[in-house]
């Protein structure tokens, strides 16, 4: 085949001996993971393969009886370094990068003894499994770095019209009836030299992700933002379409590992979950998560419609839905706590798309599993972590902006009062349930809390006064009484006349106005008590 330009090939290509009628076009093998290999190997050399492998490759195929050389003996180099050096050599890298239609390259093959290897079959350390065992040592992580591994996947798939490169076994049977008969057509062997690199890419940003992550990578979001952000994604779960039907779009987690979270959720019944589905489960997660107490929360559009703590779940729940219970059909209910029968049987009337929670009674799950399509998911996010540095990443047209997570430690007991009178204790609990309430609504963001239970809130208002209105509105008769939580300042006291117009007797925003005097001047003539946290929540 020397001499022949496959890059202009568009019909099958099986790439041939490069010194003489009778050589055998040549595999090399060198999977960590060993699923199917034996069957692959057996397959390859009954389609005149030779195959050359390494350490527990080589002996898996042998113990399996099938025909197979040690990488060593072809390049005349033992393994060094207790196996960190075995394919790092020019008679294996010579093979994989020559190029077939370069009559020099193939000269200087035929000189130096070298043969071309047509196949690499190679799949790599188990780094991410490693970084996410608890406990695991810095040199446990370094040792499972693979460097032979991605390099021969890297030279293989640079030559991609000549050597064919397979890194997931779930490719293995087409890859070999493919070989066995016309050969790879060069699409073929593009798209399976596109998911080495994409293989390789991840590994890598799992490993970069994972040093940065240590003591010198400034993991806690103090200080400056990296250079540069590595962030390799696997697809778990291909969607319907995305948040309307003429867009695609699928669920991928890290390949670093990640946290656990609500993409890690295992699905226990119902439909196939949607883009909106999953959008509006996690926001319902972070919600109820952000919550020490029992909590559970109602979701409409990312956004909590009802938010209630209770001593039970079941309470907690029926406030949580009395909170606007027009909204809560067709929405999302989330618990941070185990969900009862109880609880399960105060929702049976409602229809919602999803539940989430850590986890269900049995006779709860019976009862949620009536409705055959609601999805039911458990979540945890006790899942060790597998390193690396999470943010919060927004897209926009050209570019990524990207943040640190809205997560930062708050002491209610720490807050400054403002006006004249402080809040009494009733009023300082429902202020600190309201202040976590009000960081999940869009902005411009108000929550109207009573006895720890959203009773209203305005979202994602092009001005603060509108969304005072519109908590003011759902609230209805319930809003006497209530406390008010505002995440950003009031830039004006028109908004505490509105408040107070209510009947609220509390607030709690960020402070920070030039024109607090005259905010804080409104709330001691109304009565009301107000404090200052000195953090803003936007969430946009």
């Amino acid at each position: 085949m020397a001499g022949q330009n496959y890059a202009k090939k568009s019909g099958p290509v099986n790439p041939g001996p490069v010194q003489g009628k009778n050589q055998k076009v040549k595999a090399l093998l060198s999977v960590y993971d060993k699923t199917g290999i034996e069957n692959l190997g057996q397959r390859l050399a009954n389609a005149g393969y030779e195959l050359i492998s390494t350490g527990g490759t080589h002996r898996s195929l042998a113990e399996a009886g099938v025909a197979v050389r040690q990488v060593a003996d072809v390049t005349g180099s033992p393994e060094i370094l207790e196996g960190r050096v075995k394919t790092l050599h020019p008679t294996i890298h010579g093979g994989l990068l020559a190029r077939r239609d370069i009559p020099a390259h193939m000269d200087e093959l035929r000189q130096h003894g070298i043969d071309a290897i047509d196949l690499v079959v190679v799949n790599l350390y188990p780094f991410v499994d490693t970084i996410s065992k608890a406990g695991v040592t810095l040199d446990d992580a370094l040792e499972n770095i693979d460097i032979g591994g991605p390099t021969m996947l890297r030279a293989a798939a640079k030559n991609f019209p000549a050597v064919a490169v397979v890194v997931d076994p779930a490719d293995y049977e087409w890859v070999a009836d493919a070989l066995a008969g016309d050969g790879l057509d060069l699409q073929q062997r593009r798209s399976l030299a596109g998911k080495a690199f994409q293989h390789v890419a991840a590994y890598d940003a799992a490993v970069a992700g994972y040093l940065a992550s240590g003591p010198a990578g400034d993991a806690d979001g103090a200080g400056e933002m990296p250079e540069q952000i590595t962030i390799g994604l696997s697809r778990v779960a291909a969607l319907r379409y995305g948040e309307n039907p003429h867009q695609r779009a699928a669920l991928y987690t890290p390949s670093s590992g990640g946290t656990g979270g609500l993409a890690r959720a295992r699905q226990l019944h119902g439909r196939e979950l949607s883009f909106n589905n999953l959008m509006d489960a996690d926001a319902a997660w972070r919600t109820v998560s952000d919550y020490d107490d029992a909590t559970v929360c109602v979701i409409k559009h990312a956004n909590p419609c009802g938010l209630a703590a209770a001593e039970d779940v079941a309470e907690g729940y029926r406030r949580a839905y009395a909170g606007d219970p027009v909204s809560a059909f067709g929405g999302i209910v989330g618990f941070n706590r185990t969900v009862t029968a109880a609880a399960a049987e105060a929702m049976e009337p409602v229809f919602y798309e999803v539940v989430v929670a850590p986890g269900y009674d049995d006779d709860a799950l019976a009862i949620l599993q009536r409705k055959r399509n609601l999805r039911i998911l458990s979540v945890s996010d006790a899942v060790a972590g597998a390193g690396g540095v999470d943010y919060d990443l927004r897209p926009l047209n050209g570019g990524m902006l990207v943040q640190t997570h809205d997560a930062i430690a708050e002491y209610p007991d720490q807050w400054a009062t403002a006006t004249k009178r402080g809040p009494t204790a009733a009023e300082a609990a429902d202020l600190a349930f309201a202040w976590k309430a009000v960081k999940h609504i869009k902005s411009n963001a108000i929550a109207f809390v009573k006895d720890r239970t959203l009773v209203g809130m305005g979202a994602g208002q092009p001005n603060r006064v509108v969304s005072v209105h519109l908590s003011e509105r759902a609230a209805g008769d319930k809003a006497a009484g209530c406390v008010l939580a505002s995440d950003a300042f009031f830039p004006f006291p028109d908004n505490i006349e509105l408040a107070a117009a209510a009947g609220i007797t509390a607030i709690v925003q960020p402070g920070g106005s030039i024109r607090d005097d005259e905010v804080i001047a409104a709330a001691d003539a109304a009565g009301i008590a107000m404090v200052f946290t000195g953090v803003r929540h936007f969430r946009h």
